[in-house]
């Protein structure tokens, strides 16, 4: 009687820890996917904020340039 409650328990015990092993590794893939998605999130936003930043550089760019010729051309149309 007391060697198949041994058993038992020992395969009770082995049943709780392979439970236990798998709800860890879905936490551990659950982390993982969430810094892997967070990261690319970062790196979306970086990357939009860097050319959004490079779009107004050209814009203020274009915009003195074509004040600067259209003053040159009325300069040489009255000059």
């Amino acid at each position: 009687m007391r060697m198949r409650q041994s058993l038992a328990q020992l395969e009770r015990a082995l049943v709780d820890e392979i439970e236990q092993d798998r709800e860890q590794a879905d936490r551990l893939r659950r982390e993982v996917e969430l810094r892997a998605r967070k990261r690319h999130l970062e790196k979306t936003h970086k990357r939009g904020s860097m050319r959004f930043g490079l779009l107004y550089l050209i814009l203020v760019a274009t915009a003195v340039l074509v004040t600067v010729a259209m003053f040159e051309t009325l300069y040489y149309v009255m000059g």
